[in-house]
């Protein structure tokens, strides 16, 4: 077996104890498993093996540099979203062109970095950063291929947070837009429309906003060639969803089903964009119990040393996540709130939990934060950003050192 499972009451990560983890590294502590990185990502290409297509890794979800590294060595490109995650492909060992550049708003110093590296599509959002994009490249006397974004205005059924394909969202083109935006970029001597771009949303757990999205597309490429925009590939960005609470979801196959029909007959070759889909699954977060304390009749507060500056979801979207503890113990189940130390009451990692009778200093792990968890931690009440270890062939490494007072304090005068 590969991933996080028990031998016995104790929780491991490919055979190695989390609770030795805890130990070595303290808490909170973020732990992946490379083995089912690397099994989701050959997942989702083999299901596409029969078509022509490139996974571009989305690193918003993850962009721990050892975490990219071992995708870039599975063959994977990449898709960044700002200057910053342009720097950790690179760093990672990603070239320009195997990089492809997404962000609702992309700053000068951000468009100059990726025209003069030539990355090899830029995802415009608006006719204005079309402009903006030209006039980089006549500045470098280079020519820049772009695709557009498209909002289909499809709802992707997911939370609204994380919806990013209706009219409504701030992201992308009106496809009724798209025929003349082309026109005229046709025009100007340092743009090129190579391909379609679409991502209607994240944690989509029903293929079938998908396969309209692509469908979308499609029709859009066929528009446009017979008005003289000739297209190379379509982008579909990425959004599936995963199985936070035991319900089942799309696989890699049902997701290369719904996309393959609708881009098959126009022959052009398709980029993915998987994230969540593919590092979620694969990371814990390691938390201990710093108190235990009654809430009501029957029903306790477990506050944890971790809470949303290491894990914001379930605050930020009321996330569901699984909580276990790490060696299961014979105590008697009890109803628990359990919550971080923050100082809010929106800091809460799962309310309504039935789990045995926790203790103070026993250890707990937080499934499937592989993806959106490390990355969007912060220092609020000045808490130090979390370590974390990867696991990779029976042995732990520490990818990212905890963060120290000093590391924060460097950046003050």
């Amino acid at each position: 077996m590969t991933g996080f499972f028990r031998q016995g009451p104790a929780l491991v990560c490919d055979g190695v104890p989390l609770a030795d983890l805890a130990t070595a590294h303290g808490t909170p502590l973020y732990v992946y498993s490379a083995a089912t990185i690397a099994a989701r990502y050959h997942a989702i290409d083999q299901a596409f093996a029969d078509y022509p297509h490139a996974i571009h890794y989305a690193l918003k979800a993850n962009s721990t540099l050892a975490i990219a590294r071992l995708l870039r060595g599975l063959g994977s490109n990449a898709d960044a979203n700002s200057g910053g995650e342009i720097e950790v492909a690179r760093r990672a060992g990603f070239t320009p062109s195997q990089i492809v550049f997404t962000g609702v708003g992309k700053t000068a110093a951000e468009l100059d970095q990726a025209v003069a590296l030539g990355v090899r599509s830029i995802n415009a959002e608006s006719a204005g950063e079309i402009e903006r994009i030209g006039a980089r490249a006549r500045a470098l006397q280079t020519r820049v291929k772009i695709a557009l974004r498209i909002n289909p205005d499809i709802d992707a059924k997911s939370h609204p947070h994380i919806s990013t394909g209706l009219k409504t969202n701030k992201f992308g083109i009106a496809l009724s837009d798209v025929p003349e935006l082309c026109e005229r970029v046709r025009a100007m001597p340092a743009v090129e429309v190579v391909g379609l771009h679409s991502h209607v949303g994240s944690q989509i757990t029903e293929v079938e906003p998908l396969r309209r999205a692509a469908a979308a597309l499609v029709q859009l490429a066929r528009e446009l060639r017979g008005r003289g925009t000739q297209i190379e590939h379509l982008d579909v960005g990425g959004g599936l969803g995963v199985s936070y609470d035991g319900r089942r979801v799309p696989d890699a196959a049902e997701y290369a089903s719904a996309i393959l029909p609708a881009v098959r007959e126009s022959g052009l070759s398709v980029i993915l964009e998987p994230g969540r889909q593919i590092v979620a699954p694969a990371g814990v977060l390691l938390t201990r119990v710093v108190d235990v304390k009654p809430q009501s009749a029957g029903k306790l507060f477990v506050i944890m040393d971790a809470g949303m500056t290491e894990l914001i979801r379930p605050m930020l979207y009321g996330a569901f996540h699984r909580i276990e503890p790490v060696v299961r113990t014979a105590a008697p189940e009890i109803a628990c709130d359990i919550v971080g130390p923050l100082c809010e009451s929106s800091d809460t990692l799962g309310k309504d939990r039935i789990v045995p009778h926790p203790a103070v200093d026993e250890l707990y792990a937080v499934l499937d934060v592989g993806a959106y968890g490390s990355v969007m931690a912060s220092n609020y009440n000045r808490r130090l950003l979390p370590a974390e270890v990867l696991i990779e062939h029976g042995r732990a490494s520490v990818i990212r050192r905890r963060q120290t007072l000093e590391d924060v304090l460097a950046l003050e005068a």
